[in-house]
């Protein structure tokens, strides 16, 4: 079946009135400072539930801190003015510890946002699915393992219940939007992992026969779509045991798990992210920052980008001290975007979030000679 949410491609070429703004005042500061990002990623909280062996973002301490409720109202009214389309709600922590998160999600979507939820779905209880998942687009929760016990090696949950937990909230979520007709899309998705030692030299089971596992899990509890991904090393992270990854030879797995595949459930293998994890990049400029995306950390910080955090060169400012659009149009931004002109990639992360829609804009700042030949 096609994969027609488009999660191992791009979508940026649906947005012509921003591609056009983009593309003819990303060289002048007077008009790229004010075409806003699309997509807003935001960290409702610092804290996380889980330990898991491949966190990206264990650099940041996991600190205990919550996002500050009436400061981000006023920058998502803010955003949307500015022409923001979505917020997805992940970050540094388990977003779902933020006992606020259901009524940030419920003003989101007021505020004319679609919202998305990256979650470890341990905090996706009854309550805080009755109040916000009428409102949410998409829901993608991470699992990693097909058995309990690979799961408490992966994942590392400070409670050893939330396998069981996990499945039960999932099941609500499934019984809940039928009954309600809700439009959210609930899915799951897993790393595609080799078997590794842990910094304790403990062994840490592969994922690729728990995939399998998992994937007959979800169709029959109801999922829209099961997603399997490779692994993007974080420069920053702490974790080092798949930092020299290698992606070849998956095709049989990607075979048998399509097999699962109906209408009602999507397997979205990523293959062709599997396969740029060890080429070289088409393009040889970030066009994307700081213009498509951004991220607000859980202290209120705005980042251009998330493989920098606290990183001066890429840091925007904070919600706050400063309104979005002060933030946005501002000075920082403004010597960040010249800063971006001459950026290096050499030390990015590979297949980031940003990887295809670079791939797209450069084109689209580079077209052939013949362009008018269509």
């Amino acid at each position: 079946m096609a994969e027609h949410l488009r999660v191992d491609s791009q979508k940026i070429m649906f947005h012509t009135d921003w591609m056009a703004r983009w593309k003819n005042g990303r060289h002048d500061w007077r008009r790229a400072k004010s075409i806003y990002p699309i997509q807003v990623e935001i960290a409702p909280s610092g804290a996380c539930n889980h330990h898991c062996a491949f966190c990206a973002m264990d650099f940041t301490g996991h600190k205990p801190r919550f996002i500050s409720r009436n400061a981000l109202l006023m920058t998502l009214k803010d955003m949307s003015k500015g022409g923001v389309k979505s917020v997805m709600y992940s970050g540094e922590g388990e977003p779902g510890m933020n006992p606020e998160l259901p009524d940030i999600i419920v003003s989101s979507k007021k505020l004319g946002l679609d919202v998305g939820l990256q979650t470890n779905g341990s905090c996706l209880n009854e309550r805080f699915l009755e109040k916000s998942l009428r409102d949410i687009c998409w829901i993608k929760v991470s699992i990693d393992a097909g058995r309990r016990e690979t799961y408490q090696k992966i994942h590392r949950p400070k409670n050893p219940g939330d396998w069981e937990q996990l499945f039960e909230n999932l099941k609500f979520s499934v019984r809940l939007k039928r009954e309600n007709n809700y439009q959210c899309r609930i899915g799951a998705q897993l790393l595609l992992l080799p078997q590794a030692r842990d910094e304790n030299g403990d062994i840490i089971p592969g994922t690729a026969e728990e995939a399998i596992i998992l994937a007959e899990k979800l169709k029959k509890i109801g999922l829209n779509y099961f997603i399997i991904k490779p692994y993007s090393h974080q420069p920053l992270s702490l974790t080092r045991t798949y930092k020299n990854l290698v992606y070849k030879n998956y095709k049989r797995l990607e075979k048998t798990l399509k097999s699962f595949a109906t209408d009602n459930f999507e397997i979205i293998f990523r293959s062709r992210s599997m396969q740029r994890y060890s080429t070289i990049r088409n393009y040889h400029q970030c066009l994307a920052i700081p213009f498509a995306w951004t991220y607000i950390m859980s202290d209120g910080s705005v980042y251009s980008c998330s493989v920098y955090l606290g990183d001066e060169r890429f840091y925007l400012g904070n919600i706050n001290e400063q309104s979005f659009k002060e933030i946005w149009e501002g000075s920082r931004r403004k010597k960040q975007w010249k800063f971006m002109q001459n950026f290096n990639l050499e030390n990015c992360r590979k297949i980031c979030i940003m990887d295809r829609v670079n791939e797209y804009l450069w084109e689209a700042a580079n077209p052939p000679y013949n362009i008018n030949f269509i």
